[in-house]
């Protein structure tokens, strides 16, 4: 687990945080590319709507990877130095996420 360097809502992240980040949003690029050649191609509106299934899916799981990542660094540091304030910021966001 990589130490949180937050300051200013801007964190800093380790090298293979980062990586692993821009790797599924790359895959998730793709996707969105595979759907447009498809509507390009006049495929069958179910089999896009199923790739776009997957592309939620993906962001889905990017969004609980990064979620993971930010409660086991900025959260709990905040809590650690006294800022308590992080877990209104927190509920915050999962109440944004679960619309």
């Amino acid at each position: 687990m990589s130490e949180c360097i937050c300051e200013n809502k801007l964190k800093h992240r380790e090298e293979k945080e980062y990586k692993a980040l821009i790797n599924r949003l790359n895959r998730i690029e793709g996707q969105i590319r595979g759907i447009k050649n498809m509507i390009g191609r006049d495929a069958y509106c179910t089999d896009i709507l199923i790739q776009v299934k997957a592309v939620q899916s993906a962001l889905d799981s990017f969004n609980k990877k990064l979620l993971t990542e930010h409660i086991n660094t900025c959260v709990v540091n905040n809590i650690k130095s006294g800022n308590d304030e992080i877990i209104d910021e927190l509920i915050d966001t999962l109440q944004k996420l679960m619309k």
